[in-house]
């Protein structure tokens, strides 16, 4: 995608931006440095940094006109914990911390729009929000920024991220489900060891284990519905310390994927049925350890028909994308504000979250000139309804 001789020298400043941040990731709520950066980045730009109370991450806004809409764009800013592979330049300088799922790239955007708008400040109708949201990776961010009272007044949210998938110079959405629900599990069974020669002495939680793994995938073959999607994944089995020992309990972990509350609800409910069958049935204890996580983004259907319009008039192959199964905090916002989560296409070729995750910055001015234009066509929409 062309940028306009005017634009180059902020694009080239946004990769370097982006890619500073590369090498200095942060984990999440431990986002102090990377914070700090996007201070004196948007500060350099004249751009106001709203009062909130995060501890990590902040809120920036454009637009002087009180009495008009008000709208936030939202970007993420944590890393994880992981030991980069990618061989580039800018290769992680924190060992075991990575930017594996490019929010140095959606900060970067995010900040790229912020200095597109403030260029036309007077000329806003209403006002921006720019959120650089900390604790994406662990779910939490979202609910500190809805407690700072930093989304008060917004009437449209709009979010991206990137999707390796995807290629450059294209972007995808949808009305409705885009990724989905996470919730993550673990099962404790505690049943009667015994020496491995005598099982009768005891009472194998290790069967009961095996048990458990195989009718637990008969929840989304046999209880979900065909015409919607579910995942149910053991991903952790732990249980004994020797080769001639029964042990006395067995741990396993796992996610669930659902991309409806009732689906979701369904899952959980035939899991603690499960449970109950089985602990009556071997005479055991188990004990469920459910955690909510975020809900699926769940996308307004005229927000997704501007975000693709828009993507049109920007130069890019707009496409009504399937859902994902990822998940994203983002979700929490849309509970109580209208919106639209976009996923932007980064070339590939590795996935997010692997040790060689890369994003080709040549997405990158492209990704802020249109947050820029979105940003501004949602506060004119709004304005004339």
């Amino acid at each position: 995608m062309k940028i306009a001789a005017h634009h180059q020298t902020l694009a080239r400043h946004l990769e370097t931006f982006r890619q500073t941040l590369h090498q200095h990731p942060e984990l999440s709520n431990e986002e102090y440095e990377t914070t700090a950066r996007l201070r004196v980045a948007l500060e350099e730009h004249d751009i106001r940094v709203l009062d909130v109370p995060l501890k990590t991450g902040l809120v920036a806004e454009i637009g002087g006109q009180q009495e008009g809409p008000l709208i936030a764009l939202r970007s993420d800013i944590d890393a994880l914990p992981i030991v980069e592979e990618a061989d580039v330049p800018w290769k992680s300088l924190n060992t075991g911390v990575m930017h594996a799922c490019g929010h140095d790239f959606h900060a970067s955007a995010a900040l790229g729009a912020a200095i597109l708008l403030k260029a036309i400040e007077p000329q806003i109708k209403g006002r921006v929000r720019i959120l650089f949201q900390p604790a994406e990776e662990v779910a939490k961010g979202a609910i500190d920024v809805l407690n700072s009272g930093a989304l008060e007044g917004v009437q449209a949210i709009f979010g991206i991220h990137n999707d390796p998938t995807l290629p450059v110079g294209v972007l995808g959405t949808k009305a409705g489900a885009l990724t989905a629900g996470v919730d993550r599990f673990g099962i404790t069974i505690t049943a009667k060891g015994s020496h491995a020669a005598r099982p009768q002495a005891g009472n194998d939680p290790i069967i009961i284990l095996g048990q458990l793994i195989s009718i637990v995938q008969g929840i989304v073959s046999r209880r979900v519905a065909p015409d919607e999607s579910a995942v149910v994944s053991i991903t952790h089995v732990e249980s004994g310390s020797t080769w001639n020992v029964i042990p006395d309990t067995a741990t396993l972990e796992g996610t669930v994927r659902t991309f409806s509350a009732e689906t979701r609800a369904l899952i959980e409910a035939e899991l603690r049925r499960m449970l109950d069958g089985l602990a009556h049935t071997y005479n055991a204890k188990l004990a469920l350890d459910w955690q909510p996580g975020p809900p699926s983004v769940d996308n307004t259907a005229e927000w997704a028909d501007v975000a693709l319009a828009v993507g049109k008039q920007e130069g890019f192959e707009a496409r009504r994308v399937d859902a994902s199964p990822i998940g994203e905090d983002f979700a929490l916002y849309q509970q109580t504000i209208p919106g639209v989560f976009v996923m932007i296409g980064s070339g590939g070729p590795h996935a997010l979250h692997h040790p060689a995750f890369r994003v080709d910055d040549r997405a990158l001015f492209p990704t802020a000139h249109y947050l820029h234009t979105l940003a501004l066509t949602a506060l004119e929409r709004l304005a004339s309804a």
